[in-house]
């Protein structure tokens, strides 16, 4: 028993090389009680540690998905992906944190919302999670909770949405006042970036022509819409010097607000999606309804072809800073909730599991970034940006031992046939991969 314990809390990875964002260096890693104690060339390694050979190998940080949204409720219906089944993959997949977002009801209390969310999660996840909190109304209840759940829970991070018109938006002098009180609590402000008013008159325009499909979903969300917001959020959180993230930058224009905005100053960060980056809108206009239902997401997937090259190159050169999953997976017979009626549609698509490989096929197999950028638009820029590093998104002495060991020479297919998740679909079906999590 007791050489079983000493095995398991001692590990001694061999031979590989060790990436971080900033460098890469062929080093063995000490991990003792679930830290680094050493990372080296020659380090000093009790015995009765375990060994794990990793020659050939990178050792690079777990990833950290700042995105994803398990057992969510939309138009009645519960994702199929619980926090056990939502991490387990995510393991699997490479990633070892994910950030959930707290999603309170109109005039719910933010705090009570907090609690049901940890209710859900603690006794299901199977490894490290964190919260963000968003902020669905607005008033003085909302910024006590805000400053409450930011003092005694550690959260840093509130969302807040722009689209949704009549359920989450906000307005822009609501905004305006989130913005401020967020920089007064030093947090930061997350924001999804959609223009709900027109949204809403853009569905409502589609449905009158007769069109009911998926692809009605992207006809009446152009991308335009989300230029805009994310454009109108830089400009009134500047105007209050808050710094602002916008998650699921979906589009080529968006994405290239973001990188205006943060050339002349702003600091705003950027997120787009694994599955914005692996797969385009084009198949919301399948004549099988099921695959055009499945990627039903928002922001939508984006019809032009040459989308995620352009995201891609934006990740790569420091204009984007992390990729998420939101991850909001609906069965088929869930999507059908809406099979007359687009806007009915559960609306999200899977990503958890497939994030790191996505990214790794799509950015360093292309040649667009080096592996160094690999683990910084992973892992290490989350870490930094919320407010984990260097616990996490680095492998260095007194950091937490989320560690993985990728195999860059390894290849694998996606298939809904052999993913861990619960969903029935995956966007990306047939996609092959250079380079797996061990």
């Amino acid at each position: 028993e007791t050489m079983v314990k000493t095995a398991t809390n001692r590990i001694h990875i061999k031979g590989g090389r060790v990436v971080n964002d900033d460098q890469s260096v062929e080093a063995d890693v000490y991990i003792e009680e679930g830290v680094v104690k050493g990372v080296g060339k020659d380090i000093l390694v009790p015995g009765g540690a375990r060994i794990i050979d990793a020659r050939g190998k990178l050792v690079i940080p777990g990833g950290i998905d700042p995105n994803t949204h398990f057992e969510i409720e939309s138009h009645g219906v519960t994702s199929v992906d619980d926090f056990y089944k939502g991490t387990k993959a995510a393991l699997v997949g490479g990633t070892t944190l994910t950030i959930d977002c707290v999603l309170p009801e109109k005039d719910e209390s933010l705090a009570e919302a907090y609690e049901k969310w940890r209710q859900k999660a603690d006794g299901k996840v199977v490894s490290d999670y964190s919260l963000h909190v968003a902020v669905t109304w607005w008033g003085e209840k909302v910024k006590d909770d805000m400053a409450l759940l930011a003092k005694e829970k550690g959260v840093n991070s509130f969302l807040v949405f722009l689209a949704y018109k009549d359920k989450y938006q906000l307005s822009d002098s609501e905004l305006y006042e989130f913005f401020t009180h967020c920089r007064e609590l030093g947090v930061l402000a997350m924001v999804h970036a959609e223009n709900g008013d027109l949204v809403a008159e853009m569905t409502k325009k589609m449905l009158g022509m007769g069109i009911r499909g998926p692809e009605g979903h992207v006809l009446s969300r152009p991308e335009e819409l989300e230029s805009e917001a994310a454009q109108r959020a830089i400009a009134i959180a500047n105007r209050v010097n808050c710094p602002i993230y916008i998650t699921r930058v979906m589009s080529t224009s968006a994405g290239d607000v973001i990188a205006a905005a943060r050339k002349r100053g702003n600091v705003v960060y950027g997120e787009p999606t694994a599955a914005g980056l692996g797969t385009d809108g084009s198949h919301c206009w399948d004549k099988n309804w099921k695959v055009a239902a499945a990627h039903v997401t928002d922001p939508p997937l984006r019809p032009d072809p040459s989308t995620p090259d352009h995201l891609m190159d934006l990740l790569a050169n420091g204009d984007l800073q992390t990729v998420g999953s939101d991850n909001r997976t609906f069965s088929t017979n869930q999507k059908a909730v809406g099979k007359d009626d687009f806007s009915k549609i559960p609306s999200g698509v899977n990503g958890v599991e497939d994030r790191m490989s996505v990214v790794w096929e799509r950015g360093v197999i292309s040649g667009k970034m080096d592996e160094n950028r690999f683990v910084a638009v992973t892992s290490t820029n989350a870490a930094k940006i919320f407010n984990l590093y260097p616990k996490k998104g680095r492998i260095a002495e007194g950091s937490d031992a989320d560690v993985i060991i990728w195999d860059p020479e390894a290849v694998r297919t996606i298939s809904v046939r052999t993913h861990h998740q619960a969903v029935d679909f995956n966007v990306f079906e047939g996609l092959t991969c250079h380079g797996v999590p061990l």
